[in-house]
């Protein structure tokens, strides 16, 4: 059943979206960026005693058409969770957008702009085209942290925790837990605050956003850009009721975080969250070596094996 499930998810399409950012690895190649480590939730550049954040997301062309106002929201929403997941607060953000006619961008526009008051990070600019033969939204995001939240930190024997916000409900046609659009915008701000102290706090310094991928895709992103194995273990992970668990490992959870923790400060990392009343659970640790397992019910499988495969491309191992 187990090694069923690990084949199922890693032909899911979240894990083979991620793959596809080895071109673009191998197209940019490092050589000409030394100053800038490539494969985080941002781009972290240094400025004066702290960071610079800077990252974009591309929505899901389907979900523009046929839910545009919930894909305006998602693009801010995303950027600015990826923000947080670094430890920062976010500046402003930027839009562009291509639409077949000024009359379908509303919809879009109107879900940004809820995104934006909700998390309070105003829209400053961008490029609009309404003649476009099709329809698409990218945004692009601007924060600043003191310290970093990194996914180059995790360590062999840090504990994994999620921290999730199970205040949710599923999209109906889409694998997005939707935990957001609901909820008292203040909450959300005050959710998202927790990261930032962590990195201040020096509680935790590894950590992302679980993205389209889910928990397993972050995992995989996680380990491979800290050069690390780790053991996942499935029946320890929260997830909702009626939710089948292979549905919720490949889901985005909208607020949702894999951090990786030295296990003095566990208990105290896992305090700030449920004190929220957010869901922070023990799902498994770092290990030394290139493997990532998944473990359920006494039972071990191989998920994957960064010496005979990279996920992104970002930290490749074939040569180490």
């Amino acid at each position: 059943m187990l090694a069923a499930l690990s084949a199922k998810l890693r032909a899911s399409m979240g894990i083979l979206h991620k793959q596809d950012i080895q071109i673009t690895a191998r197209g940019l190649g490092e050589q000409w960026n030394d100053a800038i480590l490539l494969g985080d939730d941002c781009a972290a550049i240094r400025d004066r005693d702290g960071y610079l954040l800077l990252a974009a997301e591309g929505m899901l062309p389907q979900l523009i058409d046929t839910d545009p106002w919930f894909a305006g929201w998602c693009a801010v929403m995303v950027n600015v969770s990826d923000i947080y997941s670094m430890g920062g607060e976010p500046i402003a953000v930027v839009d562009t957008l291509w639409s077949q006619s000024p009359d379908s961008i509303s919809e879009l526009l109107a879900g940004m702009k809820a995104a934006a008051i909700a998390y309070q990070v105003p829209i400053v600019g961008g490029h609009t085209n309404c003649r476009s033969p099709y329809n698409a939204l990218s945004v692009a995001i601007l924060g600043r942290a003191q310290k970093l939240l990194t996914s180059f930190n995790a360590k062999p024997d840090d504990i994994l925790l999620a921290a999730i916000n199970m205040r949710g409900q599923f999209h109906p046609d889409y694998p997005f837990w939707n935990a957001a659009t609901k909820a008292d915008p203040q909450q959300l701000r005050e959710n998202l605050s927790i990261l930032p102290y962590l990195a201040k706090s020096e509680l935790c310094d590894a950590a992302k956003d679980i993205s389209m991928g889910g928990i397993i895709g972050t995992l995989l992103m996680l380990t491979e850009t800290s050069n690390c194995g780790a053991i996942l273990d499935l029946d320890r992970i929260p997830c909702p009721e009626n939710v089948p668990l292979e549905r919720w490992l490949i889901s985005f959870p909208s607020y949702g975080f894999l951090l990786s923790i030295r296990l003095e400060n566990v208990e105290a990392v896992q305090a700030l969250f449920q004190a929220q009343d957010l869901v922070c659970a023990v799902v498994g640790e770092v290990q030394v070596g290139t493997e990532v397992i998944l473990r359920s019910q006494g039972e071990s499988t191989l998920f994957w094996d960064f010496s005979q495969q990279s996920l992104t491309g970002f930290n490749d191992r074939k040569d180490k």
